[in-house]
């Protein structure tokens, strides 16, 4: 490095020290590379930091893009229909209990792009309760009763481990019949339908003809026993005012907004305004919602991650600037001004953030398609991302050499020189 004095004539002044950008990156270098492994500790904080906000953004928008698919695949093609005859008007409630006819699933499923449509709603019960025991008085279970129609458990999209759902001979004669969730079938000590086992509601038996151990939707149905629509009305009449019948529609994709407009005068021609269809939500705005929860909270984390290394580089520069406290009387001796010092400081803060600022968007970008990979997803990277991340490392280890910098140029050449 040098500090290049000239006499100015007859004066014999002495211009101030100069300080090159040559020779200053020189001197950076030589200060990272002079500690090797203290550098690289000292970066490491940062290297984390950029590195897991990388990673973040990189996973953030890959998950969005699957979490859209998701939406379309099976939010976007959800309909429910609710019965809403008598809202407000107590009167035509009691006159019209069900508002959906006996033939809802047919006439549902004859619209153009519905592939499943079914009618249910929770049995009221009173005071009574399911047990599997034929014995009166018998302590029986709290289990929820649904009262569904054929077409609801292929909307549902139910799966049977064993036996076989109720259909529409079943429901046409109001057999008495139920599909159990295996959860439920557990409690009531049914394992196997091979000795054609029973429940008791109440005092009213169902043979059981079918354990379901999964369910595409209305995942509360394995928590129920489901019987049959028209059995439901004979044996405990229509649904309660409280709680009143549904409709759940599956559609193809795309077809979903169009079916849930033509499903009241579909269903009900002269009341269409007795039903009242509930269209899915728009994907876009439910990805939107997630995505900005996902980056609130990771990017918090990838800030706290960057502040640690920030405190990783102040520490360590000052505890450099202490020990080379003797280094920095003897430059100031021959003529380096206290700016020289500063910027010198600074410049291996900023050479040691940028390194690790390099390094974390590797290893982000890096995690990114490992992760994309192990989960066969499609890898999303913005550019932005990419191109500013080294740019906040720089940041942060500028911003960290500050104090050591400024203490740096206030030492005195003499009291340096003492020590």
């Amino acid at each position: 490095m040098r500090w290049n004095r000239k006499d100015t004539g007859a004066a014999a002044g002495i211009t101030p020290s100069r300080f090159s950008p040559r020779d200053l990156l020189a001197e950076a270098l030589a200060g990272m590379l002079q500690r090797p492994a203290r550098s690289a500790l000292t970066g490491l904080g940062t290297v984390l930091g950029v590195g897991t906000f990388v990673a973040i953004l990189g996973l953030t928008a890959t998950a969005s893009s699957q979490i859209d698919s998701r939406f379309n695949a099976m939010t976007a093609t959800e309909v429910g229909v609710e019965d809403t005859a008598g809202r407000g008007d107590p009167q035509l409630a009691q006159q019209v209990p069900n508002a959906f006819p006996a033939d809802a699933d047919a006439r549902a499923g004859a619209l153009n792009g519905v592939t499943a449509a079914g009618v249910f709603w929770p049995v009221p019960l009173g005071g009574s309760t399911v047990r599997s025991a034929p014995v009166a008085g018998a302590t029986g279970e709290r289990i929820p009763v649904v009262a569904a129609s054929p077409g609801m458990l292929r909307a549902a999209g139910l799966a049977l481990g064993s036996g076989r759902g109720f259909d529409d001979f079943h429901d046409g004669r109001a057999e008495q019949v139920a599909v159990v969730g295996s959860a439920m079938a557990a409690r009531l000590g049914i394992t196997t339908l091979e000795s054609r086992p029973a429940v008791f509601i109440g005092d009213h038996p169902f043979t059981v003809i079918g354990i379901a151990t999964g369910a595409d939707r209305k995942a509360d149905l394995l928590l129920s026993v489901v019987v049959p629509r028209r059995t439901a009305e004979k044996l405990w009449g229509p649904p309660d005012n409280s709680q009143r019948a549904r409709m759940l529609v599956v559609t193809e994709l795309g077809a979903a907004r169009q079916v849930a407009g033509e499903l009241p005068p579909a269903l009900r021609p002269d009341h269409p305004d007795w039903l009242g269809p509930v269209p899915p939500p728009d994907p876009r705005s439910l990805r939107s919602g997630v995505t900005t929860d996902l980056d609130q909270l990771f990017l918090l984390l990838a800030a706290i991650c960057l502040v640690i290394g920030a405190v990783g580089i102040a520490n360590t520069t000052l505890v450099a600037v202490l020990e080379r406290t003797g280094e920095i009387g003897l430059r100031r001796a021959l003529g380096a001004r206290g700016r020289h010092i500063m910027v010198q400081f600074l410049a291996e803060s900023a050479a040691q953030g940028a390194v690790g600022g390099l390094v974390g968007t590797s290893l982000g970008t890096l995690t990114v398609v490992a992760v994309s990979a192990l989960r066969d997803w499609t890898p999303v990277m913005s550019p932005a991302t990419v191109a500013v991340a080294p740019l906040i490392g720089l940041v942060t280890g500028v911003l960290a050499g500050l104090y050591p910098a400024w203490r740096a140029s206030r030492t005195e050449p003499a009291e340096a020189l003492r020590r």
